[in-house]
């Protein structure tokens, strides 16, 4: 890292930028010596927006058709219906590979019903269902990495 006269050097900054968007990162920082350089994004407001989209239109498909605030309406219903996840590592929709998934769109659940397995520090965790209901919304894919807190299944 070199420094200028008028400052840090403009082309380190734009390999950072380039790091970030090859990796998808929001932030990378580096430090050497007194020099400390940090480069982030912000989240774009069109993926907090995007996210909901699939619980609209597996919640109700003609609430998605209709104007304006019907699909707010609806995704903020189907977000206080999420079961999120309690933690972060990789889900499951089956015991194995070869096996029959836990839950299907559409399938009647009951309170504690196994919905689904998060692995985490290679101990395979089952994620039951908080309550009874009707399976909506299926927000993960198989073997899909997931984050705390984030929705997996809606339950109605």
């Amino acid at each position: 890292m070199s420094l200028k006269k008028s400052g840090v050097d403009q082309q380190l900054i734009r390999d950072l930028a380039g790091i970030l968007n090859d990796t998808n990162l929001t932030e990378i920082e580096v430090e050497l010596g007194d020099l400390k350089v940090r480069v982030s994004r912000q989240a774009q407001a069109v993926n907090a927006v995007a996210a909901p989209a699939p619980v609209v239109a597996a919640v109700a498909p003609q609430a998605a058709l209709a104007a304006g605030a019907a699909p707010t309406v609806a995704a903020a219903d189907a977000a206080k219906n999420a079961v999120t996840s309690p933690m972060v590592g990789t889900a499951y929709a089956a015991p194995s590979p070869d096996a029959k998934p836990f839950i299907e769109l559409g399938q009647k659940v009951r309170e504690g019903q196994t919905l689904l397995i998060i692995e985490a520090m290679k101990t395979m965790n089952q994620i039951p269902s908080p309550r009874s209901g009707t399976v909506t919304a299926i927000l993960f894919e198989d073997a899909q990495p997931v984050e705390y807190g984030e929705p997996l299944v809606v339950i109605e």
